[in-house]
C-alpha cells in the first residue's frame, strides 16, 4: 500500500514539516556535543549553531559538562523547511512477505529441495546480534530465525569472519545465498568490507550462482545494490523477510 494513502488527510503532503504542539509548528529537538568548555559561551554557541541550521527561536534546554573541554546540549527550535512527502520514492526489496510456515510450504511446492543459507558478521566486526536475529532458532522480537524454517538449512558462522572464509564455506556447502551482517560503521568501515566481499564473489565467479545479501542498522536496499549485492535489509526486518526474498528469487532465476 502506498504510504501516502495512510497519512493524515488534513496535512498537505507536499509541504510536510515537524509537528510538536500544533500542526506545522516545526518544533524539533536536537542533541549534540560541541568541543568547547561548559559555560555561558558554550550555550550561546549551541544556540547560534541551531539558528544557522535554519531553526527559529532556538532554546538550549539542557547542557552538561562532559569534561576535557566538551559540552553536551539538548536544544529546541522551530524548523522552517518543508519536504514534499508525496514525491518520495525509496528503493525497497520487492517480494511478498510470507510467514515461516508459508516459506516452508513454498519451498516444498516450488523448489523441492532444501534451501541452503550461510551467514556471518565479517571483517573485524564482533557484533552478532544481527546475524543471530536472522539465523538462530530463537530469532528476535517474537520472530523465529531461519533455523526454525522447514526445508531451510542455515549456518551461522558467527563474528569476525574473513570474507574469504565465508565464501569458501558457501562453496563447500553449495549455498543458495550468503548473508553478510555489518554493525560497526565508523568511518564507513562497513562499506569497505561489503565492497571487498562483492568483489571477491565476482573474482570467484560466484555472483551468478549465489544470492548475495547484506544487512545491518546502516544498510539499505539502495546501498546494497550500489555495492553489488542482490538485496539489503535494515532495521525492522526479520527472518521471514530474508527467506521470502531468497526463495522467490531462486524460483524467479530458475535455480530450483
Amino acid at each position: 500500500m502506498d504510504n501516502c494513502t495512510t497519512a493524515n488527510t488534513s496535512v498537505d503532503l507536499t509541504k510536510v514539516k515537524p509537528y510538536g504542539d500544533t500542526m506545522n509548528d516545526g518544533q524539533v529537538e536536537m542533541a549534540f556535543t560541541l568541543p568547547v568548555p561548559y559555560g555561558d559561551e558554550a550555550t550561546e554557541a549551541a544556540r547560534q549553531l541551531v539558528k544557522k541550521m535554519g531553526c527559529d527561536e532556538p532554546s538550549v534546554v539542557y547542557s552538561h559538562d562532559m569534561g576535557g573541554g566538551y559540552t553536551f546540549f539538548v536544544v529546541y527550535g522551530k524548523c522552517q523547511h518543508t519536504i514534499d512527502y508525496s514525491n518520495i520514492h525509496v528503493a525497497k526489496v520487492e517480494s511478498d512477505i510470507m510467514e515461516r510456515d508459508e516459506c516452508g510450504q513454498y519451498i516444498e511446492d516450488n523448489i523441492k529441495r532444501d534451501v541452503i543459507i550461510v551467514g556471518a558478521t565479517t571483517g573485524f566486526d564482533a557484533h552478532t546480534v544481527g546475524i543471530d536475529a536472522i539465523i538462530n532458532m530463537k530469532g528476535f522480537h517474537g520472530h523465529f530465525g531461519l533455523e526454525r524454517f522447514k526445508n531451510v538449512v542455515s549456518l551461522n558462522m558467527g563474528s569476525q569472519v574473513p570474507n574469504e572464509e565465508l565464501i569458501a564455506k558457501a562453496k563447500e556447502i553449495n549455498a543458495d545465498a550468503i548473508l553478510v551482517s555489518q554493525t560497526v560503521t565508523q568511518k564507513d568501515i562497513h562499506i569497505q568490507n561489503l565492497t571487498e566481499m562483492a568483489e571477491l564473489m565476482e573474482a570467484e565467479g560466484l555472483r551468478d550462482k549465489m544470492l548475495l545479501l547484506c544487512g545491518g542498522p546502516r544498510v539499505s536496499h539502495e546501498l546494497a545494490q550500489e555495492l553489488g549485492y542482490d538485496a539489503g535489509f535494515g532495521t525492522h526486518t526479520y527472518a521471514e523477510h530474508v527467506c521470502s526474498y531468497i526463495i522467490t528469487e531462486i524460483v524467479k532465476r530458475g535455480r530450483v
